[in-house]
């Protein structure tokens, strides 16, 4: 069977030798006779599946002691609700940076708990960059500020984080999580959707700091309440116990194959200058994001003609380079090169680009 080479967004490429596991342990998970699928989240078995998990995370992402790792459902999205009803709870406001559609949908929502406050936005150019901030656009008494580090449709990310003092600075890290080293320490909240680089649709991971817990507003539901996922180790309810096996294993791939983020980052940053260079010297394609803020997971691309871009998506697919087409919003084409996606992926697809831009000249 031949494998495609996968550029989506997400749900998006897993590693070939975590399928693999996957595939060797699915009628039988290390002989209890059971997959993982079917067996009870209060079962010895996957007790331990789920604390190895987060005993991996902490391991590779160099989790202090002091946050709590939450892993819960409902998707990044509803964390945009979930985070102003346990942190919008003191002076109920919140600052934001808006680099994209989600960061804006969050500000949405947050607004709707409280006082949100816009101290920046991309925009006015499609968020094709990261804008300027200066200090003093601040709320001085904000309970928290928030940005999205690394932004899939627009292809832009963080590479300077604000500088917040005492107010909690809270990412969402969901197409950038894994990708390389990350402070937490700098982070009072930190949550993903792991369907980009961590594992299948289903698992959303949430790093938050010991001190942001138990003080939700009185109107949080008990599922949105940070404390009672906390005080029942993401067990309150059925966690979605097969997505996180499938990080599991991915952590385990990146600690033991990859040999941690330190490496995760260098073999990103190649394949990244692979497809860059090959933009930046093209006569037909072009990048369409400012170079200082360039994403190393999700790359968008026009040639400038729409019947262009969309005979490069039809041609590319049936060579086997698949999900190339760029968001609905934005259009063009957009890669995206998460952790999974191999460098001779990359290679291949450059070598296409190659190709038809000399037949499209």
């Amino acid at each position: 069977m031949a494998r495609v080479y996968n550029f989506s967004a997400g749900p998006s490429i897993l590693p070939e030798s975590v399928l693999r596991r996957a595939a060797d342990e699915m009628l039988d998970y290390q002989g209890s006779g059971q997959s993982v699928m079917e067996m009870s989240h209060r079962s010895k078995t996957y007790d331990a599946i789920i604390k190895e998990c987060e005993a991996l995370l902490r391991e590779v992402m160099n989790i202090p002691d002091n946050y709590k790792v939450l892993f819960l459902q409902g998707g990044a999205s509803s964390q945009f609700a979930m985070i102003p009803l346990n942190l919008m709870n003191k002076n109920g406001k919140a600052d934001f940076l808006i680099t994209g559609q989600w960061a804006n949908k969050a500000y949405q929502e947050a607004s709707r708990y409280g006082e949100a406050h816009v101290v920046a936005s991309s925009k006015d150019k499609t968020y094709c960059y990261i804008p300027a901030w200066k200090a003093e656009d601040f709320t001085p008494d904000a309970d928290y500020v928030h940005i999205c580090m690394n932004n899939t449709i627009y292809g832009t990310r963080f590479t300077e984080l604000p500088q917040t003092g005492d107010i909690p600075l809270v990412a969402d890290i969901s197409s950038c999580i894994l990708s390389e080293p990350l402070d937490v320490s700098k982070f009072g909240l930190l949550y993903a959707g792991a369907q980009k680089n961590m594992g299948p649709a289903g698992l959303t991971v949430v790093i938050v700091r010991e001190d942001l817990i138990g003080n939700a507003q009185e109107i949080t539901p008990t599922m949105f309440n940070y404390q009672i996922h906390a005080d029942n180790g993401s067990m309150y309810n059925t966690p979605p116990c097969y997505s996180i096996y499938i990080c599991k294993l991915v952590l385990e791939w990146i600690k033991n194959e990859i040999g941690g983020l330190a490496n995760m980052q260098d073999i990103n940053e190649k394949k990244a200058a692979l497809l860059y260079d090959f933009l930046d010297a093209s006569k037909l394609f072009k990048g369409t994001v400012e170079k200082k803020d360039r994403s190393l997971m999700n790359i968008p691309f026009v040639t400038g003609n729409e019947e262009l871009d969309a005979k490069f998506v039809k041609e590319a697919a049936a060579a086997g380079f698949v999900n190339l087409k760029g968001h609905r919003s934005v259009g063009g084409m957009r890669a995206s090169i998460y952790n999974a996606m191999p460098i001779e992926g990359v290679e291949k697809l450059v070598e296409f680009m190659k190709a038809f831009e000399e037949a499209n000249a």
